[in-house]
């Protein structure tokens, strides 16, 4: 302390200081944190995106590779055909009742396994907040999911109209 000069020591001044210099220092931390955890999160959703469209790109390779034949062709379009719009059974259907039995047996067990019991009356808010959050991530997830399929679906619906039309086109010839 160079002489002459005064010191304040004053200690309300002094602790203010320190409590909001530690506040502050706490909140960008954890935003610090969430940020990290926000990134380590979005690189593992992308490296799940990548293998999901690394694998659509290998089935798309082999179906392209796949030659098939016009017999195939036109025997493969006409039970889809007859199968959507006409309602009736595929020669390997031997049991349409039987089938549909197992179809909505199996539509009711994977939608047992998906929902998921709600066990929130003895939860503190912090584990209702991890909880919210847990179910927000399942839920976008599923959403996802089904922009997926449902873009497969018209991917697929364009794609049997197109082998439609060759067939008959190549009828006509």
């Amino acid at each position: 302390i160079p002489d002459g000069e005064k010191v304040d020591f004053d200690v309300k001044k002094l602790k203010v200081a320190w409590s909001w210099e530690r506040q502050h220092k706490e909140e960008l931390l954890n935003l610090t944190d969430r940020i990290e955890t926000r990134r380590s999160e979005r690189a593992e959703q992308m490296k799940i995106r990548a293998e999901r469209e690394k694998e659509r790109q290998n089935k798309q390779a082999v179906c392209i590779q796949r030659q098939v034949t016009l017999t195939e062709l036109q025997t493969s379009c006409v039970y889809m055909y007859i199968y959507t719009h006409c309602h009736i059974p595929l020669p390997d259907q031997t049991q349409p009742g039987a089938k549909k039995q197992t179809e909505r047996e199996k539509k009711k067990k994977i939608l047992n396994d998906r929902r998921k019991e709600l066990h929130v009356d003895h939860m503190k808010e912090d584990k209702l907040r991890e909880k919210a959050k847990e179910m927000w991530e399942w839920l976008r997830q599923l959403e996802a999911e089904k922009f997926e399929l449902q873009y497969k679906h018209t991917k697929q619906k364009y794609e049997v109209t197109v082998l439609r039309n060759r067939v008959s086109d190549h009828q006509k010839v």
